[in-house]
């Protein structure tokens, strides 16, 4: 029925906007996929091509991508954030600083069969420096699960601290190493560790001693690990107010988080930064595009 309502909607003259919303952000990603299976079999056409062809801008961005699998979404953004006039560093920050073993996993495989290219080669090429060091270790998608050990904690926590201190390129690696490969919970201890030690909070100490993109893509792993929905918090809020609303990262985490933890970052937006993010969407977008963000975002009746 959903595929009936869909070919409706983009088959006839113009295009009925309001019913593909009401469709496909209303349908969970496994359901959109059958949707689409469906829409195949009756009009013998691809759904993604004809949501391309009848619509446009960021609109179109995100109705066509609601129609990825996550692997697929994640590989399509990498993808294209490499492929462009220059590399968008902070696709590549978002994506691989928060993303699971299993998750990066998925994305290499999706990546390679939808365009038959390397994901960790293309990093390679794309990026440079210890920022290209980082990027490819977090690509391995080789972190330690569910293991601690506290007195290795204090080991590392004196190495992150020497790293901060001396900012050799061995330092650097070592940095790099140790919040790559080791576990979600043994790095919330070597945290407090290093915090013991230098009497100075992990992401000011990675703020004061290094720049650009390795600085950045250091602290959010940091900030991922200590509360993955706080992290989104933080980048959609700043990518509605420092950027003038920078389409493609608002785009791209709602997508990308709607059925994993969206409800939890809409809280910790709202904790953090006092306006619900409902609010500020609709303060900055318009149109179709507004609907789609907010029916997707899903509001609490006082955020209207």
């Amino acid at each position: 029925m959903d595929a009936q309502m869909l070919g409706g909607a983009l088959q006839g003259f113009g295009c009925d906007k309001d019913m593909l919303i009401d469709i496909l952000t209303q349908r969970c990603n496994a359901q959109r996929l059958m949707i689409a299976e469906a829409y195949q079999s009756m009009y013998g056409r691809d759904l993604i091509g004809d949501l391309k062809e009848k619509l446009s801008d960021h609109f179109k961005d995100v109705m066509v991508g609601l129609m990825y699998p996550p692997p697929s979404y994640d590989a399509h953004e990498l993808w294209h954030a490499m492929k462009g006039a220059g590399t968008e560093e902070n696709c590549l920050i978002d994506i691989l600083a928060s993303r699971t073993n299993g998750e990066i996993f998925q994305m290499r495989e999706a990546y390679c069969l939808q365009y038959s290219s390397n994901l960790q080669e293309d990093i390679y090429s794309e990026t440079s420096g210890h920022f290209r060091d980082t990027l490819m270790n977090l690509a391995q998608g080789t972190r330690e699960e569910g293991y601690t050990d506290p007195a290795m904690a204090a080991q590392d926590a004196m190495v992150l601290w020497e790293a901060c201190q001396q900012k050799t390129g061995e330092h650097k690696t070592m940095l790099q190493m140790i919040l790559c490969n080791k576990s979600y919970q043994q790095l919330w201890l070597v945290f407090q560790e290093f915090q013991n030690i230098s009497g100075q909070d992990i992401v000011d100490a990675i703020n004061e001693c290094y720049d650009g993109y390795f600085q950045e893509l250091l602290v959010a792993i940091v900030l991922c690990i200590r509360d993955k929905p706080a992290y989104f918090a933080y980048r959609l809020y700043s990518a509605i107010h420092d950027f003038g609303f920078h389409n493609k990262t608002v785009i791209r985490i709602l997508i990308a988080r709607s059925e994993i933890d969206l409800m939890t970052i809409r809280k910790r937006y709202k904790e953090r930064y006092g306006k619900s993010l409902f609010h500020d969407i609709k303060n900055f977008a318009s149109g179709h595009y507004e609907k789609s963000l907010l029916a997707i975002c899903a509001g609490d009746a006082e955020d209207y």
